[in-house]
C-alpha cells in the first residue's frame, strides 16, 4: 500500500498582494499526476487547506475540482484535517457527501474515537488518527491562570487525546497519527501563524504515544523530520514557498509504503517542482541594476534588497522598471540606509512651518539636510493634503 503525506496547501494565499492560484493549480495538477504514477492508495493532507477561514470562490472551486478529479480518475482514499488557518465547520460541512467519494474530512474533534479511520473500511490495511488543529480557545476557562499553566494544560490535552486515539485503533494494523501543531525542535520559517500559547511549545516528541508507526504533521512550512525512538515525526511542509526566504530549499511530499508483512517505511522523499521562481537580488544601486540588465527575469517574482549611501528619489520605480523590461515582477524593494548620528533637535516653539518638522525628521533619519528637490516634493504633498 502506498501513502502520500502532504500539508499546508494554503490555497488562496497572496504574496505581496499577488494572487497565486495559478501556482496552486499547477501543484494540484502535478499532485494528481504523481498519485497516478505512484499508484497511491491513501492521500494524507495535514491541515491548512486554505489560507483563510473564508476562502474565495476561486480557491474553493479549485479545491473541489481537485477532489472530484481524485474521485473520478483514481481509486485513492483521502483523509483531510483542518489546520489553524481553516474554518473547521466550513471544511467539514460536506463531509457526508465527500465520504461517498472515499474522502474523509475531519474539521472538529470532540471525541478521539471519531478521529480514527481505517483504510479501506472493508479490508483495513492501516489505521489513521486524523486529529485536526485543537485550539487552546477550546480549553475550559480557569481564573488567574498563567500562560505557562495554560500551555501545560494544553499540552496535557494533546497528549491524552492522542493516547485515547491509539486505544481505539486496531492493534494489528500500522498506525499513523495526523496533526496540525508545533512540536518542540521544529524549525519555523516565519511564514506560519503563531499557534504557541504565550510563545510556549505545544508538545514535545516524547509526548506522542509509543505504539505508533508514523506521525504526519502540518503547520511548519519547511520539510523536516523529528525522530522519536521508534518512528519518525514528520512535517511535509508547504508545496510552494510562502515567502522569499522559503525559496532557498526544495519543497517535498513524502511517499510511504506498507509491506505485505505490515511494516510501514518511507519509500521516497519526492521533490515538488518549482512553479514560480522567487528571487532575491541584493547589492548597491549599480550591482542591482547590473544584475537586472544581465539576466532574463521572465515570469519571476523578485525581492530587491538595496543598499544606499543616501536617499535617492524615485529609485524604487527605477529599479522596478528595469526588471519589468526584462520580464520580471518586483514585489518589494527593501532599502538599507546608514544609521543617522545624533543631531541637535529643533525646539517645538521654533517649528513654525511643516517644512521645518520635515527637515528635522530627515536629518535624524539620514544624517544630512534634504536637498531642494526633496523639500519641494514635501511642499507639493502638503499642498495636496491642504
Amino acid at each position: 500500500m502506498h501513502i502520500l503525506h502532504t500539508a499546508d496547501w494554503h490555497i488562496g494565499q497572496k504574496l505581496h498582494e499577488r494572487p497565486r492560484l495559478d501556482e496552486h493549480e499547477k501543484f494540484l495538477e502535478w499532485l494528481l499526476g504523481k498519485i497516478k504514477e505512484e499508484n497511491v492508495e491513501l492521500l494524507l493532507v495535514s491541515g491548512d487547506i486554505f489560507d483563510t477561514s473564508l476562502p474565495s470562490a476561486d480557491a474553493t472551486n479549485l479545491y473541489y475540482r481537485f477532489l472530484h478529479q481524485l474521485y473520478t480518475e483514481t481509486a485513492t482514499h483521502t483523509i483531510i484535517i483542518a489546520g489553524n488557518h481553516d474554518s473547521p465547520r466550513h471544511l467539514e460541512a460536506p463531509r457526508e457527501f465527500l465520504r461517498m467519494g472515499r474522502i474523509h474530512v475531519v474539521g472538529l474533534a470532540k471525541e478521539p474515537a471519531e478521529c480514527v479511520i481505517n483504510i479501506p473500511s472493508d479490508n483495513p490495511q492501516v489505521s489513521v488518527a486524523a486529529v485536526p488543529y485543537l485550539s487552546e480557545n477550546e480549553l475550559p476557562h480557569v481564573s488567574y491562570e498563567s500562560e505557562i499553566e495554560k500551555s501545560e494544560r494544553y499540552r496535557e490535552r494533546l497528549k491524552s487525546f492522542y493516547t485515547e486515539c491509539v486505544s481505539h485503533m486496531e492493534k494489528s494494523l500500522p498506525k499513523i497519527l495526523m496533526g496540525h501543531l508545533f512540536v518542540h525542535g521544529g524549525k519555523e520559517t516565519k511564514s506560519e501563524r503563531n499557534i504557541q500559547i504565550g510563545g510556549a511549545t505545544a508538545i514535545r516528541v516524547s509526548d506522542f504515544p509509543d505504539d505508533v508507526d508514523y506521525v504526519a504533521l502540518g503547520h511548519l512550512h519547511r520539510p523536516q523530520t523529528l525522530n522519536k525512538e521508534n518512528y519518525p515525526i514528520r512535517y511535509s511542509g508547504s508545496p510552494i514557498p510562502m515567502r522569499f526566504n522559503e525559496a532557498n530549499y526544495r519543497k517535498k511530499v513524502y511517499l510511504l509504503e506498507i509491506s505485505d508483512e505490515g511494516a510501514l517505511t518511507l519509500a521516497e522523499e519526492i521533490d515538488i517542482p518549482v512553479f514560480k521562481d522567487l528571487c532575491i537580488v541584493e547589492g548597491d544601486e549599480n550591482e542591482v541594476k547590473m544584475q537586472a540588465l544581465s539576466e532574463n527575469w521572465e515570469g519571476k517574482y523578485i525581492q530587491v534588497k538595496l543598499t544606499l549611501d543616501a536617499v535617492a528619489i524615485g529609485i524604487n520605480d527605477e529599479i522596478r522598471g528595469i526588471f519589468e523590461e526584462r520580464g520580471g515582477d518586483v514585489l518589494s524593494v527593501e532599502i538599507d540606509l546608514p544609521q543617522a548620528t545624533e543631531i541637535q533637535k529643533i525646539q517645538i516653539e521654533d517649528m513654525k512651518q511643516p517644512t521645518d518638522v520635515f527637515k528635522q525628521y530627515y536629518q535624524e533619519e539620514f544624517g544630512k539636510e534634504p536637498d531642494e528637490s526633496m523639500v519641494q516634493t514635501f511642499k507639493d504633498l502638503v499642498q495636496l493634503a491642504e
